[in-house]
């Protein structure tokens, strides 16, 4: 593939008044930025990160024009590095892919080689884009709670941001392994598609703070993944029975949270931080290894809607919206 090789590609680009702009447009592989391993991409997703980058926000993009996309699953095209062969199917996911290197809503990437794992044989790469980084963030949530102890016979697992990317996955996976979950969300009309994921009871997310400003209140749940920050995480720690732990992967409530110390010390509850961005290559690919065993989930097509990437500026803008269910494949060269 020559440096005049060209590729179609979502390009966010900043207006001299300020605005930022998504387009699709021709590039060229020269475009991109000298690297090892170049990668044709066949699948991506959508994820909040990556609206949040169309939208301007340079705290994930600093410089502009710039193709989102953190994640990738396509073949390999070349690889200086002797790490990978031509035509080997791999994933990408995290590092600065998307963020200020060109990411998967592009049909070409160029990206150093240790961001990139092989995909599990038992996983299609439109599979494991179905999961993308929603679906790993959850799967290191779930086992997470494994390693601090937790199992199914322990009680119910509550979830924030049901509906979501994470949350959703979370609640599939969760039911399979056996767990009782109550999902919460903003989004109660989606009652009935969070219980066909697994859930077992749907509440509305803000009955989490009705406990107000009390330091603890009574244990509801066993163990707890949270997507949302905010007093919603601080009041699941409130809420949340004697040994147990919540996890934490998200800030859509907000980034900051105020609370007394209550339930760490009278219940030994734990608080876990989940990072699925920057975690060592090794633990990535071993929680790929479970994702494509234990925690695959059956009838995988039935959890993600696939979209083209000429679709993808109207449905990044339902992010930002909150008009969004579930997760979202873009079939990048469909």
């Amino acid at each position: 593939m020559s440096n005049d090789t060209t590729f179609k590609a979502l390009v966010v680009e900043e207006t001299s008044d300020g605005e930022f702009k998504k387009s699709i447009q021709e590039r060229k592989v020269s475009d991109l930025p000298e690297n090892d391993l170049l990668i044709e991409v066949h699948y991506s997703s959508l994820n909040f990160k990556d609206a949040m980058s169309a939208t301007g926000n340079k705290r994930i993009t600093k410089q502009y024009p710039h193709t989102p996309g953190i994640d990738a699953a396509g073949v390999v095209v070349s690889d200086k590095s002797g790490t990978f062969s031509a035509g080997q199917e791999v994933l990408v996911f995290g590092y600065d892919l998307g963020m200020d290197t060109a990411g998967g809503l592009g049909q070409i990437i160029s990206i150093p080689a240790d961001w990139a794992i092989e995909c599990p044989k038992s996983l299609t790469l439109k599979e494991a884009m179905i999961y993308g980084t929603g679906g790993l963030t959850a799967a290191l949530s779930v086992q997470k709670l494994e390693k601090m102890g937790a199992k199914p016979s322990d009680g119910p697992v509550a979830v924030t941001g049901a509906s979501g990317g994470v949350g959703s996955i979370s609640i599939a996976i969760l039911s399979q392994l056996g767990y009782e979950v109550i999902a919460f969300s903003g989004k109660t009309e989606q009652s009935d598609y969070l219980k066909d994921l697994g859930a077992s009871e749907v509440r509305h997310r803000d009955t989490i703070n009705e406990i107000g400003s009390k330091p603890i209140g009574r244990e509801l749940w066993a163990n707890a993944i949270d997507t949302l920050g905010g007093d919603y995480l601080a009041n699941l720690l409130k809420q949340t029975k004697a040994g147990g732990a919540v996890t934490s992967c998200g800030l859509a409530g907000g980034a900051e949270f105020s609370m007394t110390v209550m339930p760490f010390i009278t219940r030994a509850v734990s608080l876990l931080g989940v990072d699925s961005v920057y975690i060592p290559l090794a633990d990535k690919e071993a929680i790929w290894q479970r994702v494509a065993t234990d925690m695959k989930l059956p009838n995988l097509e039935n959890y993600g809607e696939e979209i083209t990437l000429e679709q993808t500026p109207e449905y990044l803008d339902r992010f930002m919206a909150s008009q969004t269910v579930g997760r979202y494949v873009v079939n990048v060269r469909g």
